[in-house]
């Protein structure tokens, strides 16, 4: 039990506003026939992060400062600068999300919820050490959970159109936006380094290959439990709106709607957890992006993540002050929250190439460098990745 945590810190990662958007607007608009998406990208995400991870268990480098190590500092800089726009935008949509959320229950204006958001996160980030943050994460998880569990149960789910679109690949007229917003919802970039940091912050001897072993075999089961919670979570989105937006045929145009919407079909009680699980999930979301950021910018310098310092600090303060500044500048919430989700898809396969390239180097990870099979099989998700993005491109 005590190597989980990690895991977890990354799910909360892409059950994240921007995810109920993007799980809506499918299952509203599309009922359960993308509900294989969530699959194919949750199996992206386990070999990614378990990868990302490896990483930092193998060299005690996070992503962001393995790429500055061993890159040339100029591409290194622009590679890494790319991540805190993802960061940003990540953030930008939890913080939004949080915000919405703090609409639907309290009435507080979008803009003072996004404010007040923006300071909880920002009180919890440095006061705050990794277990400390682990804990309240683990605990905001388990709340989501139980909160769609309730709301599964509430509305009439078509199970056997269920079991077939989660294996069944369909993409349907005009559904690559939605698509690719799954996606990037859930394979998302600043992901990929927060792993990377977390897994080796624990500060274990790099030197017995024994100790090494035992990290790694429990982060995987770490990884894929905590991956396959957020599968859960994410289908469990879809399914709602299928069951309830899709099959009385109405469009959902932002989270507020689909909250006013529950009631009549579901009851009070529905739309009131829908809305307090995506409050739950804008803070605990907006706290793992602003580490993300402040991880990416520290380690562009050298850096490890460490709140005391300047870089981390500037880092989490860019991410978060940048995505609230963006809040201040959207006119349609909803779209924002799609949009950055689309925008993680593409800057995406910048992150897996850096990934990919840092864990097949001897020289970077030694005896841990990837085998053939581990290199063929990340190369097929990157190839998917870019595939979908010039398919976006031209749709």
């Amino acid at each position: 039990m005590r190597y989980v945590g990690p895991g977890l810190l990354v799910t909360v990662g892409f059950i994240d506003p921007g995810n109920w958007a993007s799980n809506v607007a499918a299952g509203a608009q599309y009922g359960y026939s993308l509900l294989w998406m969530v699959s194919l990208s949750t199996l992206m995400l386990i070999l990614l992060q378990h990868n990302a991870a490896h990483l930092g268990i193998a060299t005690g480098l996070c992503l962001s400062e393995a790429a500055n190590r061993y890159l040339p500092v100029w591409l290194s800089r622009v590679l890494l600068s790319t991540a805190v726009l993802a960061a940003v935008s990540t953030a930008m949509a939890e913080i939004l999300g949080a915000a919405i959320a703090l609409r639907m229950l309290f009435h507080i204006p979008l803009a003072a919820g996004a404010t007040l958001t923006t300071a909880l996160v920002f009180y919890l980030l440095i006061t705050n050490g990794y277990r400390r943050i682990e804990k309240l994460i683990m605990g905001f998880v388990s709340l989501i959970g139980l909160s769609f569990l309730i709301e599964i149960l509430l509305v009439p789910v078509d199970w056997n159109a269920s079991l077939v679109a989660w294996v069944t690949p369909v993409i349907p007229e005009g559904s690559m936006p939605i698509v690719m917003s799954v996606l990037g919802a859930v394979v998302m970039p600043h992901n990929l380094f927060l792993h990377s940091e977390i897994i080796q912050s624990r500060k274990w001897n790099l030197e017995d290959e024994a100790v090494i072993a035992r990290q790694m075999d429990y982060e995987f089961l770490d990884t894929l439990a905590s991956m396959l919670i957020g599968w859960a979570i994410n289908s469990a989105m879809i399914l709602l709106a299928a069951a309830t937006f899709f099959q009385a045929g109405t469009q959902v145009t932002d989270l507020e709607q689909a909250e006013r919407l529950l009631r009549p079909i579901a009851g009070d009680w529905a739309a009131w957890i829908f809305a307090l699980a995506l409050l739950f999930a804008g803070v605990a979301s907006s706290v793992t992006a602003g580490m993300a950021g402040g991880s990416i910018y520290a380690g562009m310098f050298g850096k490890e993540y460490d709140i005391q310092n300047r870089q981390t600090l500037w880092g989490c303060g860019i991410t978060l002050l940048g995505a609230l500044g963006v809040i201040f500048l959207i006119s349609d919430p909803f779209k924002g929250l799609i949009y950055s989700q689309m925008l993680l898809s593409i800057q995406l396969p910048i992150t897996i190439l850096l990934q990919i390239w840092l864990t097949s180097s001897r020289r970077v990870m030694g005896s841990h460098v990837n085998g053939r099979l581990e290199l063929f099989a990340l190369s097929v998700v990157a190839a998917g990745v870019i595939v979908l993005n010039v398919m976006l491109l031209f749709s």
